[in-house]
């Protein structure tokens, strides 16, 4: 298939990384540290590069070393100095650190794997190690909430704010150098005019008007997003954000097919089914729907489980404006489906519900989840509070719930309206119900493995799948539409509301994997089906 285009670099400000996760106990501890490794199934992202021209790919290597800057940066924020890691002689112990961007393991509730390692802790290196959740809240400075800053300790013990590009500013300067030079070097007027306003937002940690840039930014070959995106790291607050890259290739023949949906999200939005104060704001029309080859992974959505979509940016006030892009991974979640999804199927469907579960579907629930994330509320109820402010730590597991549940939504009314000729309904749901247990096994640790728990929960207790006693599962698919429904509800209420505390209530009594579940996921992991993958990438592998 003729490819296209090379989008690079996730930030926090630009994307939202769909399918990022981390997780439960659902491994067998007595496991080696090599077994653990051979549990990522190794992938070489490679495509076709013959359609660039030579300036482009010029461009492109430097957007591949501009990311490896962008992993190291993010090993200063989550562990400290990588050396110690790759001077480890056990090559297993350092391959599993370097999947992990740690001694502890991200699919097994942050375990230490390496002996005499500390613990994780909860705000890794954003704060001071010693500093209590008390001490920050009694310490005024407005910018300690800002998502560009961490904070540290003065020669007499008192807290102050330090911004990114000064924590960073070795690394960043090194990257900003290399981006001007990609400025200079590419035709694209866009492009040219993103990468000069990101120069700027990298320097003063603000990114309005990079992220306005890179929203009209739609015909460029090349595609390029660097910075600090999303702020999963930071469990003790969820304020802080870390560094992450990625380079594509678009695919135009996909692409094509699916930018013709995002018209719909004013109407999908109009027929939600809530009451009308949940569904006032009008989604933007200009979202950017495309999919892509994935060429490189750096950083935050390198570390263990994968990114397969990506939704930005998180701005609230650039999405009211212009809407978001949605970059569909193709052959990443190609990979993930032929090597996890369907072998997982297998042992848990029966047999006619199997027949159903294919990758056009699997495939079809990943993009409109990416295309939910712009429907529902943004702002509580009667206020101008951000949902994201009021949730708190709660907020990315239901934000994830909603774009799951309200991407099936969106998926059945195109279905409905003959927009969608080459889809079932109930291939999209047996297939959802199929991707939950793959989901299930990265956990409560991380707010997509919650949220996916969370809907498995529901829809198992509304009657939408039963399971027999050889832990076979039946889907009765009209109660699966209902739970489509109710659970939609629900979870946009649960936003609109703004209730940091009864949403931790319902998360903590929800987000549970049951005993029943748990063997079910054993049975899984006995069969040596992959957790996730990683990746063969870079330069060399690109012959650049």
């Amino acid at each position: 298939m003729k490819k296209i285009i090379v989008l690079c670099f996730a930030f926090v400000t630009l994307f939202s990384a769909c399918d990022k996760q981390n997780s439960v106990e659902v491994k067998d501890m007595t496991m080696t540290v090599e077994q653990k490794v051979k549990q990522y199934a190794e992938v070489e992202l490679k495509t076709d590069l013959s359609f660039l021209s030579e300036s482009e790919k010029e461009v492109l290597g430097l957007m591949i070393d501009i990311a490896q800057i962008m992993d190291d940066i993010y090993w200063l924020q989550t562990y400290g100095d990588k050396n110690e890691i790759l001077s480890l002689e056990d090559p297993w112990q350092k391959e599993f650190a370097l999947i992990n961007y740690g001694p502890w393991d991200r699919m097994s509730d942050w375990k230490p794997f390496i002996e005499n390692a500390k613990a994780k802790l909860p705000g890794v290196n954003f704060y001071p190690h010693d500093m209590t959740k008390e001490e920050f809240d009694a310490f005024e400075d407005e910018s300690k909430n800002s998502q560009y800053t961490v904070i540290r300790r003065d020669e007499t013990g008192k807290l102050f704010v330090k911004g990114y590009y000064e924590e960073y500013k070795e690394h960043l300067d090194k990257a900003i150098a290399l981006m001007e030079k990609a400025a200079s070097i590419t035709e694209n007027k866009g492009l040219k005019n993103y990468l000069e306003k990101r120069i700027i937002a990298l320097k003063t940690n603000e990114y309005f008007d990079s992220d306005m840039a890179w929203m009209d930014m739609k015909d460029s070959n090349l595609d390029f997003v660097v910075g600090p995106i999303e702020n999963y790291d930071d469990e003790l607050f969820g304020l802080k954000t870390s560094f992450e890259a990625f380079v594509l290739v678009k695919d135009p023949e996909w692409s094509n097919k699916l930018s013709k949906f995002i018209k719909y999200l004013p109407e999908l939005q109009r027929n939600l089914p809530v009451d009308k104060r949940y569904k006032q704001e009008t989604p933007g029309t200009e979202s950017d729907l495309n999919v892509y080859d994935v060429l490189y992974y750096g950083g935050d959505c390198n570390a263990a489980g994968k990114t397969i979509a990506i939704n930005l940016p998180n701005d609230e006030k650039v999405q009211l404006a212009k809407g978001s892009r949605r970059l569909q991974l193709k052959n990443a979640m190609q990979a993930k489906f032929d090597a996890i999804v369907m072998p997982i199927a297998k042992q848990v469907m029966n047999a006619e519900d199997l027949k159903k579960v294919n990758f056009n579907a699997f495939f079809s629930n990943v993009t409109f989840h990416e295309v939910a994330h712009g429907l529902g509320i943004k702002n509580v109820v009667g206020s101008t509070t951000p949902v994201r402010k009021a949730l708190g730590s709660e907020y990315s597991a239901y934000e994830e719930a909603k774009a799951d549940v309200l991407g099936l939504y969106m998926i059945s009314e195109l279905i409905k309206k003959g927009e969608v000729k080459d889809l079932t309904e109930e291939e999209c749901i047996a297939t959802y119900v199929s991707g939950l247990f793959r989901s299930i096994r990265f956990g409560v640790t991380e707010a997509h493995g919650r949220a996916n728990i969370m809907c498995f929960n529901y829809f198992e207790k509304n009657g939408a799948f039963t399971r027999d006693d050889k832990g076979i599962y039946n889907i009765d698919y009209d109660k699966a539409r209902e739970c489509i429904q109710s659970w939609a509800k629900f979870l946009i209420e649960m936003e609109g509301n703004g209730d940091m505390k009864e949403a931790a209530k319902y998360s903590k009594a929800n987000a549970v994997v049951s005993a029943t579940l748990q063997q079910d996921l054993d049975r899984i992991n006995s069969q040596g089906i992959p957790v996730d993958i990683r990746f063969k990438q870079g330069r060399k592998v690109l012959g650049l």
